[in-house]
């Protein structure tokens, strides 16, 4: 190496910032212009052309999907890093996640590093664009189609509030849909003659609530009704809802589903009616813990003077978690303000777009990643105990 490792993160910091005020505004604007995931055409053709303007080999669209892509800085062989790239919105509250943070963040993390080793260091970087996390899920897709194969180091930072948090447990997630069909019939003058099939669905709430009482506290079970009825004179023949199923273990949580499974049967058999579900939405899998790669992001953060919380947290689901059995990986929880704002409504997606309070957010997930992804490329044994602690980690499930 030409350059001591402090030089290289004193030049992985001068990029960041000289970059940041162009990332950050290409942050506020991804959030005046919120898109769903799998329609994210105008936000990932913002991504690519910054990408591709730096001297990046940009394949877009990629995978098969229209608003995917991979962008490329490779030098020689050796170590090959991966900055995952998020930026689908919610419907109705647009950016109330922060993906609009999470993508840029990942852009300026491989600009930064690709910048700062040139061609004094061998291996690849890579910058992932990864759609619809919110729903379908682009990593899962991409993970059965290889795209993580060969990976030595996957990682990205989600906006969050309060302490940074380098040490994530993602939920397990399957998400399904259940019909009911019933018989229609006019709901004052012959009621008999109808089968009420918002009557099942709603038994089918009840049951699940019920099940909450014999499932592990950490499980979560939660729905909507998606259909329910055309008219209150009208006895309903279908009804639907859409469901989430969470728990910390993939296992646990199918043994949990199939007794969803029986709940909706005995929903349908004492009000008569036929019940059927299917996936709804790619699910996902929990991410599994690598202490290797939590360690060596304390010691990042300690560098850059970030403050954070060691202690796990968990809560939400993300197709991180697929990546994560496939290569280690770093879900990096980084803070845009210090008071707890949720994720998922309308105060979060307003400090997301304040343009006065992402700057040093966008500034220190960047410099946080790239550091990561400089330790990756230089450091062979940060490399092999990464990966043993990977294997280590999914022996429980064999």
């Amino acid at each position: 190496m030409a350059h001591s490792l402090d030089e290289y993160k004193n030049i992985i910091d001068g990029i960041v910032s000289d970059e940041l005020n162009f990332f950050a505004d290409m942050a506020v604007s991804i959030a005046k212009n919120p898109e769903l995931g799998e329609h994210e055409f105008e936000t990932s053709r913002m991504l690519t052309d910054a990408l591709h303007s730096r001297g990046w080999d940009v394949e877009y669209p990629y995978a098969g999907m229209p608003t995917a892509f991979n962008a490329v800085k490779k030098n020689g062989e050796g170590p090959v890093v991966d900055f995952m790239a998020e930026y689908d919105a919610l419907p109705e509250i647009g950016h109330a996640c922060g993906h609009n943070l999470n993508g840029v963040m990942s852009l300026l993390a491989g600009i930064a590093l690709a910048g700062a080793v040139g061609e004094e260091v061998c291996g690849e970087i890579r910058v992932v664009g990864t759609p619809a996390e919110e729903t379908n899920g682009a990593k899962v897709e991409m993970v059965n189609r290889g795209v993580f194969d060969g990976v030595d180091f996957a990682m990205m930072a989600h906006a969050s509030s309060g302490l940074s948090k380098p040490v994530y447990r993602a939920l397990a997630l399957i998400p399904a849909e259940f019909s009911f069909k019933g018989l229609p019939a006019h709901a004052s003058a012959a009621p008999w003659e109808g089968l009420n099939a918002l009557n099942g669905l709603q038994i089918f709430f009840h049951a699940l609530d019920m099940l909450r009482q014999h499932v592990r506290p950490e499980t979560r079970i939660h729905g909507i009704i998606t259909k329910g009825g055309d008219a209150p004179n009208i006895v309903p023949d279908f009804a639907q809802g859409v469901f989430y199923f969470r728990s910390p273990s993939r296992n646990y949580l199918d043994a949990v589903v199939e007794k969803a499974l029986d709940c909706a049967r005995g929903a349908a058999l004492c009000t008569g009616t036929e019940v059927s579900w299917k996936r709804h939405e790619t699910s996902f899998r929990e991410i599994l813990p690598n202490r290797e790669v939590e360690s060596a992001m304390m010691g990042v953060l300690d560098e850059i003077g970030e403050p954070y919380d060691p202690t796990p947290y968990s809560g939400g689901s993300t197709d991180a978690g697929d990546v994560s059995w496939m290569c280690p990986t770093m879900h990096l929880g980084i803070s845009f303000t210090e008071n707890h704002v949720a994720h998922h409504t309308r105060e979060f997606a307003e400090v997301a777009g304040d343009r006065s309070k992402i700057g040093r957010g966008i500034a220190n997930g960047a410099r946080a990643m790239a550091r990561m992804g400089l330790l990756v490329l230089t450091d062979p044994d940060a490399r092999r105990m990464m990966r043993e602690e990977l294997e280590r980690a999914k022996k429980p499930d064999d």
